[in-house]
């Protein structure tokens, strides 16, 4: 088996109580040609030291010390400093599987350019799992275990942050991590999807996700929900929105409003359905509601599906089918 040089970027600020058993779980890899370029983003707490202590233990561990600007600047000060032909991150609270960087680069060696290699993913708590992030856990492994991940794409980010590995080259391609746009993971994700780089399928559990309540992404601001769907419509207009057919809003929750209020300000025309008879026919932000079976009424509609409900979400797939409409061509779930 070849063994390319894997460089793992690891942006970390304050986490000290999670940082050894990081460093500890990439010492353990049975895979052992890698660089570990890890990023300081201007800690106050003691996860500095650690890591410079493992530093000077193993001449593989580069620190690195960032001006603190957030977590896409640490990881283009990484990814500058970094040499490996194979390119992955991790998270500095998480911990990975003794086999992890085993298996990224035997299914990268296998498959080749232009493929991500993706693993299952365990979040695990001192606190125990909530039941959004064991669904998503789940769902994300589904889609992995096939490699589907982009069928569905514009509900949630469809490869996990701390769990890829790609070609440099590839990396370089897509941008790499130069667009200031977050999530920056599910900005990725998109630009992966954008550049047709195929998933991997993988069977492995290979890392473990640590939730916790001062995570990141659960504090952040750039991590709230309407960032989510500013991004999806972002990618949306630009890689499958299709002009030659009417755009359709489906939902006037929270969600549906800020894709509509969205789509106003962008000068886009659609119409809006819903199913709630306290808002059929009303007009709301210029616009008239209508109810679900208008539909029907209109040519080569493409929807932007915001009903969250998983029950709602079945009936409205089935009546997609019933009315032969393919999945991003003619509709999309957003949540």
């Amino acid at each position: 088996m070849q063994t390319p040089l894997v460089s793992i970027l690891v942006p970390f600020k304050n986490t000290e109580a999670f940082i050894k058993a990081c460093l500890v779980s990439v010492l353990n890899q049975t895979y052992t040609n890698w660089e570990l370029l890890i990023v300081d983003d201007a800690s106050s707490d003691s996860s500095f030291n650690i890591v410079k202590e493992f530093a000077e233990n193993d001449h593989r561990i580069v620190l690195l010390k960032n001006s603190g600007n957030g977590i896409i600047d640490a990881l283009r000060f990484a990814f500058k400093h970094s040499k490996g032909e194979f390119i992955t991150r991790m998270d500095s609270d998480d911990v990975m599987h003794a086999n992890k960087l085993e298996v990224l680069v035997t299914n990268l060696l296998k498959y080749g350019k232009q493929h991500v290699a993706i693993g299952l993913v365990n979040y695990f708590s001192k606190e125990g799992i909530k039941e959004g992030y064991k669904n998503y856990e789940i769902w994300l492994n589904n889609l992995t275990k096939m490699g589907r991940n982009y069928s569905e794409i514009y509900k949630e980010c469809v490869i996990p942050s701390p769990c890829w590995m790609i070609h440099r080259s590839d990396l370089i391609t897509c941008d790499a991590f130069n667009p200031n746009r977050y999530p920056e993971d599910y900005d990725l994700a998109f630009r992966f999807y954008k550049h047709n780089y195929k998933c991997i399928p993988c069977n492995d559990i290979i890392h473990d996700w640590r939730d916790y309540s001062s995570r990141t992404s659960r504090t952040h601001e750039h991590y709230a929900e309407n960032h989510f769907i500013d991004i999806k419509l972002h990618y949306f207009l630009e890689l499958d929105r299709s002009p030659n057919k009417t755009l359709i809003v489906w939902g006037a929750g929270n969600k549906g409003k800020t894709v509509a209020k969205t789509l106003i300000k962008k000068d886009i025309p659609f119409e809006w359905i819903c199913d709630n008879p306290n808002k059929i026919g009303r007009d709301i932000y210029g616009k008239i509601l209508k109810p679900f079976g208008y539909l029907k009424e209109i040519n080569n509609p493409q929807s932007i599906i915001t009903v969250a409900n998983k029950e709602a979400q079945i009936e409205i797939k089935n009546y997609m089918k019933a009315l032969n409409m393919m999945p991003i061509i003619d509709y999309i779930f957003f949540c």
